[in-house]
């Protein structure tokens, strides 16, 4: 999303250029047309993500060493405004504020790592917190809980490690 909102934003400076293009994502007629600015609300974190806050400084850190402040400064006004106009868009009085996941494809890009592992990074970062909510969901007598999920595969028979090829 933020690689669209640098190729269809001429003047990164320019506030109104960006809330222009922000809104119009908002409105489903830019980017991917699904009406959301990724990164940005949280299910449980509705005021702040302190992960988000922690990452937001590590990548101001990382984007001055790297030369790349220009670019910082994009995901500041975007990080800026957003809420207010999705409020407007969306007629919401709905508090957001950037997640963890808004800068870290920022910093992945900043660190040199391929765009193709950033999916399997943010699944290792929570495998073990899926797992938990697996274990927890099947010892509280299978009460779902967050995050939703559907296995959708059919039950397959166990081949052990050795065996598989």
């Amino acid at each position: 999303m933020m690689k669209n909102i640098r190729e269809n934003v001429k003047d990164w400076k320019d506030e109104d250029e960006v809330a222009h293009y922000l809104e119009k994502i908002l409105r489903k007629e830019a980017h991917d047309r699904a009406g959301l600015v990724y990164g940005m609300g949280h299910a449980v974190y509705t005021k702040s993500d302190p992960r988000a806050v922690i990452l937001k400084e590590k990548a101001r850190e990382l984007a001055a060493v790297k030369g790349r402040s220009d670019e910082f400064d994009l995901y500041l006004k975007v990080e800026k405004l957003t809420p207010g106009i999705f409020q407007r868009v969306k007629n919401s009085d709905k508090v957001i504020s950037p997640n963890v996941d808004f800068f870290s494809g920022f910093v992945y890009d900043l660190l040199g790592f391929p765009r193709e592992i950033y999916t399997p990074l943010f699944a290792m970062a929570r495998i073990v917190g899926w797992s938990a909510h697996r274990v927890e969901e099947l010892i509280n007598g299978k009460r779902i809980i967050r995050p939703a999920y559907k296995n959708v595969l059919p039950q397959q028979k166990y081949v052990p490690l050795a065996e598989r090829r």
